[in-house]
């Protein structure tokens, strides 16, 4: 079973991110668990797109597919880890979040602001660890 946590020991989850956010993720049953390295703005061909939104784009893209691949879905991403290269663009990436990675229910997400990724002209990296096969609670004031 997934519990997702927001107690009212800790600050309340605005509602403009109540869909993207939780601020914690519990798992008590057996289940199929997919960590997903960091995901860049690099398209199949190698190339890397222009500018944070369309890197943002492209890493979003990357995920879905890697969970496509294993047979999962948005549905199942409990945790998100952003990297992002530059504060400018946290607005950017609220509103990409929002545009399409919005569910009743939202995974744990850091994000965070760092000096610099693998290569000098990433902007952004998406890390994703998603879990299927257990029942989902939408929220708890457990704790």
């Amino acid at each position: 079973m997934i519990l997702r946590h927001a107690p009212k020991t800790v600050s309340e989850i605005p509602p403009r991110y109540a869909g993207i956010f939780s601020h914690g993720v519990e798992i008590s049953a057996p289940a199929r668990f997919l960590f997903l390295s960091g995901q860049i703005g690099v398209n199949t061909r190698g190339i890397t797109q222009q500018g944070f939104e369309a890197q943002t784009r492209q890493a979003m893209d990357n995920v879905e597919a890697l969970l496509h691949a294993a047979e999962m879905q948005q549905d199942d991403i409990l945790r998100v880890i952003y990297y992002v290269t530059d504060a400018a663009n946290l607005k950017t990436l609220s509103n990409l979040r929002q545009e399409r990675w919005q569910s009743d229910s939202g995974p744990a997400v850091t994000t965070l602001v760092v000096a610099g990724l693998a290569a000098p002209d990433l902007l952004v990296e998406i890390e994703v660890t998603a879990c299927q096969g257990i029942s989902d609670q939408a929220q708890s004031g457990a704790f």
